[in-house]
């Protein structure tokens, strides 16, 4: 009889993903100093999880993986949650600007499809929107796109308050109900 030498395994089950992310953009930084020229990597990381939470971070760091892992973690401390209108688009057309970039962006009827560019592309498909159309209207950075499309998509944003006195609503009506 021949005896197997098993080698213990140590891999671990990957755990789904909580969130899908793309990388919008890796810019290589120069700075001056003293004795020459100091190299590092800017890194632009949008995460959603398509199912109306979104965030986009920005990362520096001395090669790209800590920039892209940095851009990660900042994404995710900057998340918004948008109510969309039948899981498929945005309520009412609305207007944003952030920096020199200004998108507008329409809701559409259902089997339209996503019609964005760029970062704002990226962005409303991390969220979760499937029929939109996006016009960016100013702007061709992708850092400054991704976060106009973001400030855009902060007016569907549900506030704590707004939450609190829709159930403060709903217990009044269940009240006139029970009288």
């Amino acid at each position: 009889m021949k005896k197997e030498n098993k080698k213990p395994s140590f891999k671990t089950k990957k755990q789904p993903k909580e969130f899908d992310d793309s990388v919008l953009e890796i810019r290589r930084v120069t700075r001056v100093v003293s004795g020459g020229k100091r190299m590092s990597f800017r890194a632009v990381v949008a995460i959603g999880d398509k199912k109306g939470r979104v965030g986009v971070g920005v990362g520096k760091g001395s090669d790209v993986a800590n920039s892209i892992r940095e851009a990660k973690n900042d994404a995710k401390k900057n998340l918004i949650k948008i109510n969309l209108k039948d899981n498929r688009t945005i309520p009412y057309d609305v207007e944003d600007k952030y920096g020199a970039a200004k998108i507008r962006l329409k809701p559409v009827p259902e089997g339209h499809g996503l019609i964005a560019g760029g970062a704002a592309r990226v962005v409303l498909d991390l969220v979760g929107i499937k029929d939109i159309t996006a016009k960016l209207l100013g702007g061709n950075n992708k850092l400054n796109t991704a976060m106009a499309t973001i400030t855009a998509l902060k007016e569907f944003k549900k506030t704590k308050e707004e939450n609190e006195s829709e159930e403060e609503k709903e217990e009044n009506k269940n009240e006139n109900k029970n009288e």
